[in-house]
């Protein structure tokens, strides 16, 4: 039996930390602390260790397609593939920043959207049967599409849905942002909404595909919701410790060999979400 292996993105701190800290008491595998800057990384790998767990690092920028191919080619080459995977790495601006909403809009889709979908292209091939991915969305998402006009709740809620034609989407908020044209569209006004709108999307789009194209490997992919959690995105008001955020993600990556679902589904606070 080759060792089992989970990888987070995005986990040198917050909720990613929290996850890795989770998963290193109860997975039974090894567990990839995977960041940016290779000295953070380190860092939270060494607080980790601290507190008597055993968590591996790997370097991983998200934004970086060198970094995803690298590090896909680490855990095909050693584990023969990837057990679980949590893609947690996102961004989000704060309220009162006043950076223009156009580039708000593109660098926050460019991370949270285009650069975890590269994530998924070159993982989810690696994915064992029997694998969990689990994709770190939130509630903004839902409230994003509840804002977005009934022609686009349509095309977004459309059961045959097409990866090709939610990446149009995508792109579509980011270039009218750019001509201030969004709203008028029927786009709402939040970038990192919008970002997450089309990560649950995606993730439902992916798991329909895993499920035709490997029916017999019993891969569960969803994404969830954290909950508003006290990190440097939501900030010290927020009602939830990391640790707690950590709850719903680690659920869905430790669902029990055999378990037919959730899958393709939202999930929050352990529940299916409807969407």
């Amino acid at each position: 039996m080759s060792t089992r292996v989970a990888v987070v993105t995005g986990s040198n701190k917050g909720i990613g930390l929290a996850i890795v800290r989770a998963l290193c008491k109860q997975f039974q595998g090894d567990v990839y602390l995977t960041s940016r800057d290779i000295g953070r990384g380190q860092e939270a790998v060494a607080s980790l260790t601290s507190e008597g767990l055993k968590p591996m690092f790997q370097q991983l920028d998200i934004n970086d397609l060198n970094s995803i191919t690298t590090a896909a080619a680490y855990f095909k080459e050693k584990y023969g593939g990837v057990d679980v995977l949590i893609n947690n790495a996102g961004i989000a601006f704060k309220v009162a920043d006043t950076t223009p909403f156009a580039i708000e809009a593109e660098v926050t889709l460019k991370t949270n959207f285009f650069a975890t979908r590269d994530m998924l292209i070159h993982f989810l091939p690696l994915i064992k049967p029997g694998g969990r991915v689990v994709n770190v969305s939130s509630n903004s998402g839902l409230r994003a599409l509840n804002q977005c006009s009934p022609a686009l709740q349509q095309r977004f809620r459309i059961e045959d849905i097409t990866e090709d034609e939610l990446v149009g989407l995508m792109q579509q908020f980011v270039d009218k942002t750019k001509k201030e044209e969004h709203k008028k569209d029927g786009w709402p006004e939040t970038a990192y909404g919008v970002s997450k709108l089309g990560l649950t999307t995606l993730s439902m789009i992916q798991a329909r595909r895993l499920s035709k194209e490997r029916p017999n490997d019993g891969i569960l992919l969803n994404a969830c919701c954290p909950g508003w959690v006290r990190t440097d995105m939501a900030g010290p008001k927020a009602t939830k410790s990391p640790d707690e955020g950590a709850v719903t993600p680690v659920y869905l990556a430790l669902l029990p060999p055999g378990a037919t679902g959730p899958h393709g589904k939202f999930v929050s606070e352990k529940e299916v979400q409807p969407w």
